[in-house]
């Protein structure tokens, strides 16, 4: 949420902000910013990020805008909360022209968390914090390569101990890259200088398919099957990729048969090595089983999943649940045990454009993350009901025609694309959008 002050901006952030006139005669207090729910920002009020609802936040900028990007899992341990926070990312831009495109890898450390609120002190104590805030700044290093055509996704697998990347490009091609060397040179200050210098211009995919009749967006990797893939694309096919002795991939060139309009998203369940998920702008979410022949491989359908195209899905790794946005603003969330019913167990409207990703958390299993086209990022809990005797609803009606399982509304970006939570950061939260890349952690989770 947001506060009010100063001339007419967006928010940089957050939930929850508050409103406050710059007026200093005024007396009017502090009010929570809702976004849709509440009355328009009026002269001479702002959105102010409210820094004591996160633990962690930073933004940064890559140049061109991205798309998509997946973050790179690393060896420097599971579960860590402990600041400052080194992050791996493999990003793809979506440059003004197709020869000014890159594949990055981008290394962000000395992630410092958010300030305490200062208090009174001497001139020592402030000697002390500008020094304090040098050593305190965020870092972020690149490793580039050229890359001919905007990237429209990236998803990020270790086969063994390589790291490669699958990468949906808008001229209609599937590249698999492997990114080794890029994460060796991106941790090394002497090592990169002489990587974008004199390699990054030889690097080349390890393998192509231009199979796709046009361009996509859908794009997974197989949590249980090492380097198993399925590809979607804006015509209606799927396409699967087995990988092969040798370190290459044969694709079936038989398209899974069942949707009617664009694959918007798949996903692999993460307890069944032959089953997917799909989801499409002709509004069905199918559920698929490679054993069977592409064209008899649809095995459950919901026609109409939401009222229009299915945007994105996230299958839970905990529960089996599967979650959905559409274009409608609508999320819902699936029960796999009830899918034929075609009724989801839960449905939330919060977003008031378009969702554009939706994530389950990596350990909480019944949290959640959806971004939209309304430039918002909210956060969920299935398992969070109202306390009847907070007084919540009578302090802020506005509050209390909010879904109870609404845990927070991150605001201040422009135009988002995807959001991912760290899988090694416990409650860390990452995001792209043309406004950049977004890493916080919120008090909520």
């Amino acid at each position: 949420m947001a506060a009010r002050k100063g001339r007419r901006r967006t928010c940089e952030t957050g939930e929850p902000m508050e409103a406050e006139s710059c007026d200093p005669g005024s007396e009017s207090p502090s009010q929570v910013y809702l976004p849709g729910k509440g009355p328009p920002l009026g002269e001479g009020e702002e959105l102010v990020m409210d820094e004591e609802a996160y633990v962690l936040y930073h933004r940064a900028q890559t140049g061109a805008p991205c798309l998509s990007f997946d973050i790179v899992r690393d060896h420097l341990g599971d579960n860590r909360t402990e600041l400052p926070l080194t992050l791996f990312l493999c990003a793809g831009t979506q440059a003004d022209s197709a020869q000014n495109n890159r594949l990055m890898m981008l290394r962000m450390h000395n992630l410092h968390g958010t300030r305490p609120p200062p208090s009174e002190g001497s001139d020592d104590e402030e000697e002390e914090d500008e020094e304090d805030e040098e050593e305190r700044k965020p870092q972020l290093d690149l490793a580039m390569v050229p890359h001919y055509g905007g990237i429209n996704r990236v998803r990020v697998s270790w086969l063994g101990e390589e790291p490669v990347a699958g990468v949906w490009s808008e001229k209609g091609q599937v590249e698999v890259f492997a990114l080794r060397r890029l994460l060796q040179v991106v941790d090394d200050p002497q090592a990169l200088a002489i990587f974008l210098r004199e390699e990054q211009a030889r690097i080349k995919p390890i393998f192509s398919f231009a199979g796709h009749m046009g361009e996509g967006f859908a794009l997974d990797w197989s949590p249980r099957v090492p380097g198993r893939l399925v590809t979607g694309d804006c015509q209606k096919n799927i396409h699967l990729w087995t990988p092969t002795d040798g370190g290459s991939w044969h694709v079936d060139q038989r398209p899974f048969v069942g949707h009617t309009r664009s694959v918007e998203d798949l996903q692999w369940s993460p307890t069944e090595d032959t089953v997917f998920a799909s989801c499409s702008a002709d509004a069905s979410i199918r559920i698929w089983d490679i054993r069977a022949a592409p064209g008899k491989a649809c095995m459950l359908t919901t026609a109409t999943a939401h009222d229009g195209d299915v945007n994105v899905i996230s299958w839970s790794r905990r529960e089996p649940f599967l979650l959905s946005g559409g274009d409608d603003g609508v999320l819902k969330v699936w029960d796999l045990r009830q899918f034929k019913s075609g009724s989801p167990v839960a449905t939330f409207k919060q977003h008031m454009a378009p969702v554009t990703s939706v994530e389950w958390h990596p350990q909480d299993s019944g949290v959640f993350a959806a971004s939209g086209a309304d430039n918002q990022i909210t956060q969920w809990d299935l398992a969070v009901e109202r306390d009847p005797e907070a007084g919540e609803a009578e302090a802020d009606p506005g509050l209390a025609a909010l879904p109870q399982q609404l845990l927070f509304v991150h605001q201040g970006e422009t135009d988002l694309k995807e959001l991912h939570w760290h899988p090694q950061c416990p409650g860390v939260l990452i995001s792209t959008a043309l406004s950049g890349f977004t890493v916080f952690r919120t008090i909520s989770i």
